[in-house]
């Protein structure tokens, strides 16, 4: 928690003795993911979906034509489906979701990572875009203990409207809110920086080498968005297949080793293709019995990994004829990861920091 980092704050000097007492000046970095439900009831999940899918960066359809379909039909049953869904991936020791409990691991690691580097200088906390802890929270709590700077870190490695722009959004208005606002900064997409590539490759490499029999073939599945916003100028879709190459090329790999799909599909109208479900079907199919598939667009496991990778793509796959299924994890907080994310601080904190 922030209020554990807290340097005493004291009236400063040459002020009068009525003075308000003001923390010492230090640089925030605050990390910030998808978010999660508190629970998996379905008041919990109700409030969740609510907020994310009422988000305009999700679905841009008009609110007076979304709000009643969102409200009054898809919030009568989604949570109960929803709820299932994340009770069958739960921390209960816990009881909280997978996303939370790797998000504050990895806050934890780069904070003892920057602490050696920087000291009492810098301090890290996270939040979430849906859910808690929310932004707003975390943005009081760092100017309460006297961030004057503040570095904001979405972490999606590729950027897009409905990940990395609507928390920036999210982190704005936060600070719109305060009345004294400590200058800001946020951190671009880092799908194509070296260390990232590396943490990547090694993960991939270290899942092979534990494989008795290697896979035919990598799948690379990217979370969906809808092609229009491709067409739009969203350039997410061209981050992505950068990302694939990169990868295959720090890998050494040949072209027909690792292909690049999309999933989480969601409503009627046509979303980025190749859809990893038909994607993983349609190689069993064609004699690809064999398969191991990562996801980079995620920087942690959560519902979208653990529950509708390991499990429906996975299903699907089987259903098809495949023999071989294999899930290599999200980096989460494993030391090249970190490491990774950490440069990409360092250099993003330039000018701010010696």
């Amino acid at each position: 928690m922030v209020s554990s980092e807290k340097t005493a704050a004291a009236c400063p000097a040459h002020a009068p003795s009525n003075h308000p007492e003001i923390a010492p000046s230090r640089i925030g970095v605050l990390l910030a993911n998808l978010g999660t439900p508190d629970a998996t009831d379905y008041w919990s999940m109700r409030r969740y979906l609510s907020e994310f899918l009422s988000d305009k960066r999700v679905v841009d359809h008009p609110r007076w034509k979304w709000q009643p379909v969102l409200q009054l039909i898809i919030l009568s049953f989604r949570p109960f489906k929803s709820g299932a869904a994340y009770r069958t991936i739960w921390n209960m020791e816990k009881n909280e979701s997978p996303l939370l409990t790797i998000t504050r691991d990895q806050k934890d690691a780069i904070s003892a990572r920057l602490r050696a580097q920087y000291g009492d200088q810098v301090m890290v906390d996270f939040c979430m875009r849906y859910g808690n802890p929310s932004t707003k929270s975390r943005v009081r709590e760092m100017v309460a203990a006297g961030c004057d700077k503040i570095l904001f870190f979405p972490l999606y490695p590729q950027a897009a409207g409905a990940t990395s722009f609507t928390a920036n959004d999210a982190f704005f208005r936060a600070l719109s809110e305060e009345t004294w606002q400590p200058a800001a900064r946020t951190v671009p997409a880092y799908f194509d920086h070296p260390a990232y590539i590396k943490a990547l490759a090694a993960s991939v490499q270290a899942g092979y080498d534990a494989l008795s029999d290697k896979p035919d073939i990598l799948v690379v599945s990217y979370h969906g968005m809808p092609k229009r916003y491709l067409m739009q100028g969203d350039a997410y879709h061209c981050q992505c297949q950068k990302t694939t190459r990169l990868l295959r090329e720090e890998l050494g790999w040949e072209k027909d080793k690792i292909t690049t799909s999309f999933q989480s599909i969601f409503g009627r109208e046509e979303w980025l293709k190749p859809y990893t479900v038909e994607e993983v079907t349609r190689l069993a199919e064609s004699g690809k019995k064999k398969i191991a598939v990562i996801a980079p667009a995620f920087s942690a496991d959560c519902i979208e990994t653990l529950e509708e990778i390991k499990e429906e793509i996975r299903e699907s796959f089987e259903h098809a004829g495949g023999e071989q299924f294999t899930y290599i994890p999200c980096l989460n907080d494993n030391a090249d990861h970190i490491e990774a994310l950490c440069t990409v601080i360092d250099e993003n904190l330039g000018g701010w920091v010696s």
